[in-house]
């Protein structure tokens, strides 16, 4: 998931993942691979958060 990231990218990616976990969330592979695909610009911003609030919908219906 981290391909394509240069070293700075990677770390600010385990940073915002970790801040995030220490606040209770546990993000899931499909998290992470949300947060590395925005970070390398494979989706925009808006569809970073598009699909993240789609994904906590889905999650809190189960």
């Amino acid at each position: 998931m981290f391909e394509g990231l240069d070293d700075q990218q990677r770390r600010n990616v385990v940073e915002a993942l970790a801040a995030n976990w220490h606040e209770g969330w546990i993000p899931n592979r499909e998290d992470v691979a949300r947060l590395t695909a925005k970070v390398r610009r494979d989706i925009t911003r808006e569809e970073y958060v598009a699909q993240t609030v789609a994904a906590a919908q889905s999650a809190r219906r189960q």
